[in-house]
């Protein structure tokens, strides 16, 4: 099992910046396949906004590409989403995931959540 807790959320006027944790308070993220930031804003479904492979391969939704950046530490046990030039449609509950192993082995761990609100 792994436990992921998330940190970083708050309030930030647009064009501000904001850098989210993720860290495995229990469990390592070393054997992760992929690790990737998700965002649920009100009335909307979840989103994936990054994710980043074993490989150090990283993916951005078009809205965010060029403003926000995903990083992995494996020797602190943490993921990082760097957000900048904020817009108000940023505004979410951030969550962070981890998919590990494959096939019938294969296992998915998500985090409490993050608020990002960011005002205009």
């Amino acid at each position: 099992q792994v436990q992921l807790v998330e940190s970083g959320g708050g309030l930030v006027q647009a064009g501000g910046s904001l850098r989210l944790s993720c860290t495995a308070a229990s469990g390592s993220i070393f054997s992760a396949n992929t690790m990737g930031w998700y965002r649920q804003a009100p009335g909307k479904q979840r989103e994936l906004v990054a994710f980043t492979t074993s490989g150090s391969t990283t993916t951005y939704v078009d809205s965010v590409k060029g403003r926000f950046t995903i990083s992995r530490d494996n020797t602190k046990n943490t993921l990082y989403l760097l957000m900048s030039s904020l817009k108000p449609e940023d505004t979410a509950v951030y969550y962070c995931n981890l998919k590990q192993g494959s096939g019938f082995m294969s296992q998915e761990f998500w985090g409490q959540g993050t608020q990002v609100t960011v005002s205009s």
